[in-house]
């Protein structure tokens, strides 16, 4: 119970959310989506609300990741997987089928284990779409970008403001054409996506997070074993303490290792279980036919495994059960956990291998890790967690964060801290590249008068490479036009199924023109090479920034370049034209542009950044010693640049416009539908409601018998039209019909609505009236030397308490005499006016006694004491006479009264010589009398009677 409350209590001290000012922003929240293959989970930040899990309609805090699409109307979330009665209109798991051409074998697994689903092949991406009818054909884009705006919807009505921007969760073992289809659908979604983050990431953030204070500079490394509904994933993480320059020292996470299996998940425990009921209700042969032929019962029996799944991990055996589950037979089936062990025997068996793989990666073994903590709905499979508990030979397993909302928790801190409108204490992230990307191009070199031409590979990111980074390579003996390849490195760490799984290993051929004109024009100048800037931005996604030539002209050349190392074809070990530290130095000392290799991630540390600047410091020392008389002048062109997508196609500009508005078109028609029943609930609810009112003590008072009767029949009519036509007349149709009968019922309603507020507005009048009566009798007996309200003032306040209590009883006596059947004089709006109007004349006085000071009195003409002596007699006097009752009651009212500032030193002396007056009887009974009428006094007696 502990371990539940520790991330509410937390965030108060860990998120401090601050609300910039802006006339022009609409909206500051933000939002985080884990988009499961399964289920998703959507978290927000907002003002006022630190982090928070965003629940559904149904008050659930997940919601599945599917959509049903049928002729006239979406559903979305448990209402589409509740459509089990034409399941070929239910779209899930779609993230399977996201950057993989028609080709791919997890394509044909997709339509293996939902064949209700006809999947056509794009002519032109290669890609695949569904085709429910010629009307309706959505790519896996599309859906998934409607499954993203229904998420921003939920999101928005939880936070009660619309939200843009989001950071979305991926899978860590996503390729380059993977997460682009994700940005794609969010595109298509309207969503501004600040960034997409592995969901291995996002969990280990939120761990980190909220135990920032146990981190130090000490590095702990911990391993999250993830285990969802369509994938596993191990994830090694090391948390330390560094020193940056901007911020100090603060905590970071650095993925160090990562291994994982696609097919290893919960959702193909369920296809067994499925299936393996599917068997049993043959083996009953209650049914001529198959239940694996009939799409409607598998999907009944689908939603069956999933529920005998979950139970089964607290049972150990369960009654399974689906009534009418074809042809009107209901099927019954006991079920033991070790049955469903037996036919996930083999899955099992591969539970330890992404940990093994994760070792691998990060070049530890089992004794470097502290802790291994349980991530995903899936590991709380009892078999699960004890095949990997033996595997990791560790005393427990970490259930210590929330297996399912980790990732949205994680990821929705990462959205407070990217946008601008919050800020969050920093916690740096080291995420890492699981596949190397390298630079693949051909040269034609001669030797011996012989022609060659060689095949060269530089690296650009190396396996587990930490991004966000930047890097930049150099290509040094191109004098014309050419082209290179981008493509991934050396992936034998895949297995085969995978490699299969994973598609075209060529991302990009770049194609350059212009470089020969370029250096045409520059005849003079030294040619110093072509530069290609690549940035791995936060969302993993590569980019080829820019293309430009750099030469050089005037004075001696100060900066020479080396040349790229050939390498041969079979290699594919970088050079020294792409080694950071090389290239650092030479591009720190050729240009400022961003340098080969730089790592632009946030763990750069304090060290790294003072040896850097201290070794760029000694050669720019040298250089300038050498030659400084001489000067240099560099010129930079860009290049253009034609890029040929080799893996995935992206939509066009036109496409995603197209896609765009047939998405639009769906929620404008959603929209619509919604608000014709919520109009045509309205008017059911008004005639239902209202003929029930009509026979109430309170609506018959005031009904005159014709009356009722016109209203009775007039509602009887339209209840007619609604049984006859109303369930399909237009949104405008209801609207006018409900207008016509509110306008009928209207003044009804207003004669019982101002005969319910009558006895609380005249019982606020009748206080506020002796209120005032006793204020301004109060006023008027302060004496004259104290008086602070003039006259004016006073007889205003006394007009207007008369002039309402006047029309109080007049307007009273003559609604009396009316009939309750005919429109009333005494309306609560008036009552409500001549309130404002006298509560404004009181309060007036009231803040004018609150903040005036006292007069002060004038000294005796034949007083001769000096001034030392009249102290000092104070003083003495002071000694002597003790303060009256009122006057130290009248003190502390003013010591207690919020907001008033302390009295200065003249109305203090001021107040202790009017309580000090001259001795004499008659003296001292007028000043006690003095100080008992006083504004403060008459304030303090006001809240008294209120």
């Amino acid at each position: 119970m502990g371990a539940r409350k520790l991330p509410v209590v937390a965030l108060f001290f860990i998120l401090y959310v601050t609300h910039h000012v802006c006339l022009f922003a609409v909206t500051v929240a933000v939002m985080s989506v884990d988009l499961g293959s399964e289920w998703m989970k959507m978290a927000i930040v907002k003002p006022g609300v630190p982090m928070e899990i965003v629940l559904n309609k149904e008050s659930r805090r997940k919601t599945p990741a599917a959509v049903c699409l049928k002729e006239n109307e979406r559903l979305f979330g448990d209402n589409a997987l509740g459509s089990v009665k034409n399941p070929k209109t239910v779209y899930r798991h779609l993230q399977s089928l996201l950057g993989k051409k028609h080709d791919n074998p997890q394509v044909a697994l997709y339509q293996k284990r939902f064949p209700e689903h006809q999947l056509q092949e794009d002519s032109v991406r290669s890609t695949v779409y569904f085709k429910n009818s010629e009307e309706m054909q959505y790519t896996a884009e599309e859906l998934l970008g409607m499954v993203l705006n229904y998420s921003r919807s939920l999101a928005q009505d939880f936070a009660e403001q619309p939200i843009k921007d989001a950071v979305i969760t991926v899978p860590a073992f996503f390729n380059q054409a993977e997460r682009r289809a994700v940005l794609q659908a969010a595109q298509m979604a309207g969503l501004k996506v600040l960034q997409l983050i592995n969901d291995n990431t996002a969990v280990a953030m939120n761990y980190g997070v909220f135990r920032r204070k146990d981190i130090d500079n000490t590095p702990k490394n911990v391993m999250f074993y993830d285990m969802g509904s369509g994938s596993t994933t191990a994830t090694i993480v090391t948390y330390q303490t560094v020193k940056t320059k901007e911020s100090g020292t603060q905590p970071q996470l650095q993925i160090r290792g990562v291994g994982f299996d696609r097919g290893l998940g919960g959702f193909e425990m369920d296809l067994r279980l499925r299936d393996y009921l599917a068997k049993l209700f043959n083996e009953q042969k209650k049914s001529k036919n198959d239940v694996r032929q009939n799409h409607r019962a598998m999907a009944k029996l689908l939603k069956e495994a999933q529920r005998l799944k979950t139970v089964l991990s607290a049972n150990v055996d369960f009654m399974a059960q689906v009534e009418g589950l074809m042809d009107d037979i209901d099927f019954k089936a006991k079920v033991t956990r070790a049955e469903f062990e037996q036919l996930c025997a083999d899955l099992f068996e591969r539970v330890p291998r992404p940990v093994q793989d994760a070792l691998t990666t990060a070049e530890m073994n089992l004794d470097d890790i502290e802790q291994v903590i349980l991530v995903g709905g899936s590991t709380r499979v009892p078999k699960v967690q004890e095949v990997l508990l033996k595997a990791v030979g560790k005393e427990e397993l970490g259930k210590n964060i929330n297996a399912d909302e980790a990732a949205a928790m994680g990821a929705v801190y990462q959205a407070a801290a990217l946008s601008k409108a919050f800020k969050v204490k920093p916690f740096l992230v080291r995420d890492a590249a699981v596949f190397p990307i390298q630079v693949e191009f051909t040269r034609e070199t001669e030797e011996d008068g012989i022609k060659t031409v060689k095949h060269n590979k530089r690296i650009l990111f190396q396996r587990m490479a930490p991004y966000p980074q930047r890097k930049v390579i150099t290509f040094n003996r191109y004098n014309d036009d050419f082209a290179f390849d981008i493509n991934y490195g050396d992936l034998s760490f895949l297995g085969q199924d995978d490699l299969s799984v994973f598609g075209s290993l060529n991302l990009t051929t770049v194609r350059l023109s212009g470089v020969g004109s370029s250096f045409q024009k520059h005849a003079d100048a030294e040619s110093k090479g072509i530069k290609a800037h690549f940035n791995m931005d936060e969302s993993g996604v590569l980019l080829l920034d820019r293309v430009s030539s750099l030469l050089k002209s005037g004075g001696l050349d100060l900066c020479p370049v080396q040349d790229e190392e050939e390498v041969p074809l079979e290699s594919g070990k970088d050079d020294k034209a792409d080694t950071p530290n090389d290239e650092a130095a030479k591009e720190t000392q050729e240009d400022s542009e961003k340098i080969a290799g730089e790592d632009q991630s946030q763990g750069k540390t304090e060290t790294e950044e003072a040896g850097k600047k201290s070794g760029n410091a000694e050669a720019e020392k040298d250089v300038e010693k050498k030659a400084k008389p001489q000067k240099k002048s560099k010129i930079s062109e860009d290049i253009t640049v034609e890029l040929i997508i080799r893996d995935i196609v992206d939509p066009t500009a036109d496409d995603v416009t197209s896609s765009k508005k047939k998405l639009q078109d769906l929620t404008d028609r959603d929209l619509a539908k919604q608000e014709r029943e919520k109009n045509l609930n309205s008017l059911e609810a008004f005639i239902f409601e209202t003929q029930d009112k009509l026979y109430q003590e309170d609506y018959e008072l005031v009904l005159k018998e014709e009356e009722k009767e016109q209203i009775s029949t007039k509602l009887r009519e339209a209840s007619e039209w609604m049984d006859e036509d109303g369930y399909s007349a237009t949104t405008k149709q209801l609207k006018e019909k409900l207008s016509e009968l509110k306008s009928l019922c209207k003044d009804m309603f207003f004669r019982v609505e101002e005969r319910r507020k009558w006895p609380d507005r005249l019982a606020a009048l009748d206080s506020l009236l002796n209120t005032s009566s006793f204020f301004l009798r109060s006023a008027k007996l302060i004496p004259e030397d104290d008086q602070i309200f003039t006259e004016v003032e006073l007889n205003m306040l006394e007009k207007v308490i008369n002039e309402t209590t006047t029309w109080k009883n007049e307007t009273v006596a003559e609604q009396e005499k009316r009939s309750t059947k005919e429109r009333p004089i005494l309306l609560s709006k008036d009552i409500e006016s001549k309130l404002t109007l006298l509560d404004r004349e009181v309060n007036y006085l009231l803040n004018k006694a609150k903040f005036a000071k006292p007069k002060a009195k004038a000294k005796a003409k034949n007083s001769t004491s000096s001034e030392k002596n009249n102290k000092a007699n104070n003083t003495a006097e002071e000694k002597v006479t003790p303060p009256t009752v009122e006057s130290t009651e009248s003190k502390s009212e003013e010591e207690v009264q919020q907001g008033e500032a302390p009295p200065t030193e003249e109305s203090n002396v001021h107040m202790d010589a009017d309580s000090q007056s001259q001795p004499t009887e008659e003296t001292t009974s007028t000043g006690r009398r003095a100080s008992s009428i006083t504004p403060t006094a008459i304030t303090r007696e006001l809240k008294r009677v209120n």
